[in-house]
């Protein structure tokens, strides 16, 4: 319970901040694909030692129904930078390719670019997977045929991430596609004269865990993908020491961990550290990440004045199947479903935030919140008012997050959706999937025998999360005035182009 002097200084926190007071600097840490049942603080029973952020969970808040707006990661990526669903944009499923042009849209509002017009200096490290321009020597499309490609490396790299709002960059599309280079701001680093033939790129007693590996494709000579987040980790550091120097002028920093994503490489200091094989190893690096961060803000003297996020881009991928099996660890925690789906393994990540002496150390928040709320949440926080064709799906969770209850739930409903392109809406305890079934990677007999699972003949589902979170009993027959209610928001919702009540 909050004290009378506690909750009025909640009050006024959950309000923009106050013209005198500095504004603070925000650091996003998004892990890919990063289990809700991977987190040593909210899962007793994780094998992976996850000390760094079991640290940021004690001394912040987290959310224990966090929400991606897509179960995979480009959507969830756009969602997170614009606060809109990606499913209104030309992007209906699944995720950019190697060589796909910008998914965000020419002139869209962006976290980063809203921050600038407060004043913000803003970064982007490691993962970007939302499509770039890619100059070619014929102006034909990029693409890359028996160990050739037309794309020109000497020229800038267009519509990436300075284009979008961001001061600096430094990192790649992803570490599992061509090309096996690093773009700094808009200029491939190196010259990509080797061919990577695809397959697994790591050698040695440490594969890629799983038969999802790297695409074929140009690379820099020597390229090694056990380097690259220990790279974007250290690029990261320095730039949060840089900023230490200019302590009153505020920034932001996205960074995009490649882990535990595949392929899964953990540096050889890391390799055996965990019970759970070369990914708990991997996870257990993506946390040595984020305390490399969290120490520099405190070498910096910045831990004070900053906001730091930690969050994933989707559940884990389909291999914590096979971890299940092999090492008794679960990455999706108690939750069905991962990467992918629409059930809520899927969609349902860590996410945890500190700033110290506005967030109560140690707390934990039930509310229904989504990555699209990010942008509408700094808009609070900033007093700046969006306009209505930006953030049409982003509500503002500040005083969640500031440990302020309401009488009734901040976002309206949320919408998920799958990778194949399925939709789902929560609102309240119920969730309506508007398919068949929430799997989208043919879930193992044997997993659905151990957790009871069994099968159905209705065209949907629906489940009461309140009373049945594992999504076992399908209700969706028995209440068919609740379906009918959200199957109706879910399309009011799409045919209005928001979510989010109009702005003024």
């Amino acid at each position: 319970m909050l004290n009378r002097r506690q909750f009025l200084a909640v009050s006024a926190l959950a309000a923009p901040l106050a013209a005198a007071e500095q504004k603070p600097n925000i650091v996003y840490f998004l892990a890919d694909d990063f289990g809700f049942g991977d987190a040593g603080f909210q899962n007793p029973k994780s094998k992976i030692p996850t000390p760094n952020l079991d640290r940021l969970a004690s001394q912040g808040v987290h959310f224990t129904d966090a929400h991606d707006p897509t179960a995979v990661c480009t959507p969830t990526r756009y969602g997170i930078l614009t606060g809109r669903y990606c499913w209104r944009s030309s992007l209906k499923k699944g995720v950019l390719v190697q060589w796909d042009n910008a998914l965000i849209e020419k002139g869209r509002l962006t976290v980063p670019a809203m921050l600038k017009q407060h004043g913000y200096t803003t970064a982007a490290f490691g993962k970007w997977h939302l499509g770039f321009a890619w100059p070619t020597l014929d102006g034909q499309p990029p693409k890359f045929v028996q160990g050739k490609t037309n794309v020109d490396f000497d020229k800038p790299v267009g519509e990436g991430p300075i284009k979008r709002g961001f001061d600096y960059y430094f990192g790649m599309d992803l570490p599992n596609y061509p090309p096996y280079a690093y773009i700094e701001n808009d200029r491939v680093q190196g010259k990509p004269t080797a061919v990577f033939a695809g397959g697994n790129m790591q050698q040695g007693p440490n594969p890629v865990f799983g038969p999802i590996d790297s695409r074929p494709g140009p690379m820099i000579p020597g390229w090694k993908q056990e380097d690259v987040l220990p790279e974007i980790t250290r690029r990261s550091v320095k730039y949060i020491e840089e900023r230490g120097a200019k302590p009153k002028e505020p920034f932001f920093l996205y960074f995009a961990s490649t882990g535990p994503h595949t392929p899964v490489v953990p540096a050889k200091e890391f390799q055996g550290k965990t019970q759970v094989g070369p990914y708990g190893d991997w996870v257990h690096q993506v946390d040595y990440s984020l305390g490399q961060l969290l120490d520099a803000l405190d070498r910096a003297k910045l831990t004070s004045n900053t906001l730091v996020i930690f969050t994933s881009d989707n559940g884990p991928e389909i291999h914590a199947y096979e971890r299940v099996q092999k090492f008794g660890h679960y990455s999706m925690g108690e939750l069905r479903g991962v990467k992918r789906d629409a059930w809520e393994g899927g969609h349902r990540v860590p996410w945890v935030a500190r700033w110290p002496g506005k967030i109560k150390p140690g707390s934990s928040s039930d509310e229904v919140i989504c990555q699209t709320d990010l942008m509408a949440t700094l808009a609070g926080m900033l007093g700046h008012k969006l306009p209505n064709d930006a953030a049409e799906d982003s509500y503002n969770i500040l005083p969640a997050i500031l440990g302020k209850k309401s009488k009734k739930p901040i976002r309206e409903a949320t919408v998920h959706h799958s990778a194949n392109g399925n939709f789902a809406i929560r609102q309240g305890q119920w969730v309506f999937i508007d398919a068949k079934t929430g799997d989208n990677n043919k879930e193992p007999e044997w997993f659905k025998k151990e957790r009871n699972y069994s099968a159905h003949e209705q065209p949907g589902e629906l489940y009461d999360l309140s009373a049945d979170s594992q999504e076992r009993k399908n209700l969706y027959a028995e209440k068919p005035e609740v379906v009918s209610r959200m199957k109706a928001l879910l399309e009011k919702y799409k045919s209005e182009g928001r979510s989010v009540p109009r702005r003024g």
